[in-house]
């Protein structure tokens, strides 16, 4: 009989028997049939249930020696007291000292020795062993899920300390939009996005290919010095549901943002909206459009000078920028349509932010900003006070329009 046969033939009345077998009959009778086959016996019986050879050589051995004189107490399948003891019963005090590592590290105790270090088991087993207590990474994984204890990650659900007019700053802008949409006047979200390296790096997410055959990209994330960086600036019709992003190449200043205002508007806001006279912009509180930006309030001045418009704006309370209506309208969305893909070259990132769509309805346009923007660049007092800005009686820091010149 074929080796294949013999196993399969074993493993056959292995599983008509097992439901009636305990541990140490089903150790006898693994016993005898690999001594009935001769060499080979324990490797095929264990290959057919499962066993360890150990188990059924100690079977075997148990064989030779003959039937045990011992009489064992009903229901019990060896002597009163056979077999390892329990660690937790060898040292009574394993689990004190388990909970104290454990716990030590959950509160933040800075005599801790595993305070600094990852608390996985084999680094827990590792503590125990130096305290006298020689636990398998399997004994602390097993004790840990006794206690309820499981494999968790880092939660977002802590925002910090709100500002005590962030509620009032969501109405107000929330007011100001229906305002200006009553009005016939376009409202805008804008923001930057991450910033990304250009070339054939990773990137976050999976797309269909064929099996076997993903994109090979670099291992490490290094800035090519000859591709540089793409800065994506996006101004968000909230209206309309549409989109320009301006991709720059240098650096993300207020100038920078105050551009891509500008181009949204000879690009797509003035034919969308023939009859404005006012522009709503609602930005984050920081950042090259933050509130305090003395250069954001000049590049404005200037683009208002430029087009002719009022610019409203409204600063999102401190901490809130996720709640930016760009961030889950269009960056999400930008985010997904490029996903999996090395963004290689500036056109790419072009072309894939321009072919973003949603069943909701977004369309987007993108364009390259190949202009250079400084950095570190003063605006001072006397240029300050040529800003014709005229703040708002709610919150005038967060809330302000700059008229034309």
């Amino acid at each position: 009989m074929a080796a294949t046969q013999v196993v399969e033939w074993l493993q056959t009345k292995f599983l008509a028997l097992a439901p009636d077998l305990n541990e140490r009959s089903r150790r006898m009778w693994a016993a005898v049939e690999a001594a009935s086959l001769g060499r080979g016996g324990p490797s095929a019986v264990a290959a057919a249930t499962g066993m360890s050879r150990n188990t059924i050589r100690a079977g075997m051995r148990a064989l030779q020696k003959g039937p045990s004189t011992a009489v064992l107490p009903p229901g019990r399948i060896r002597r009163p007291g056979g077999g390892r003891k329990p660690l937790t019963q060898t040292h009574s005090d394993l689990s004190e000292k388990l909970r104290a590592l454990v716990e030590s590290t959950t509160r933040g105790d800075p005599e801790s020795p595993i305070l600094w270090t990852c608390k996985s088991t084999r680094k827990l087993a590792t503590e125990l062993a130096a305290e006298g207590c020689p636990a398998s990474y399997r004994t602390v994984d097993r004790l840990l899920r006794s206690w309820d204890y499981s494999l968790q990650s880092n939660r977002k659900v802590r925002e910090g300390a709100g500002h005590p007019d962030r509620n009032a700053q969501f109405e107000h802008i929330s007011r100001q939009v229906r305002l200006f949409q009553r009005k016939g006047q376009p409202v805008i979200s804008v923001d930057t996005k991450k910033k990304e390296l250009v070339g054939d790096f990773r990137n976050g997410g999976r797309e269909w290919r064929p099996k076997g055959q993903p994109l090979q990209v670099r291992v490490h994330d290094f800035l090519d010095q000859d591709l540089g960086k793409a800065i994506p600036y996006g101004v968000y019709d909230v209206t309309r549901n549409e989109a320009w992003v301006s991709v720059g190449i240098d650096h993300d200043t207020a100038e920078f943002a105050a551009a891509a205002i500008g181009r949204w508007w000879s690009k797509m806001g003035r034919a969308r909206y023939p009859q404005a006279t006012e522009l709503y912009i609602t930005a984050d509180g920081g950042g090259s459009n933050g509130a305090r930006c003395r250069l954001w309030k000049v590049a404005l001045q200037k683009l208002a000078n430029r087009t002719g418009l009022r610019l409203s704006v409204s600063h999102l309370p401190p901490g809130t920028s996720k709640w930016n209506k760009i961030e889950h309208r269009l960056f999400c969305h930008i985010t997904q349509n490029w996903r999996g893909r090395p963004l290689v070259s500036h056109d790419i990132i072009v072309k894939l932010i321009s072919n973003t769509t949603t069943t909701g309805g977004l369309r987007v346009q993108a364009a390259l900003d190949r202009r250079r923007y400084p950095t570190h660049k003063k605006v001072s007092a006397a240029e300050l006070e040529r800003v014709r800005l005229l703040p708002s009686g709610f919150h005038g820091d967060w809330n302000y329009t700059i008229v034309p010149a």
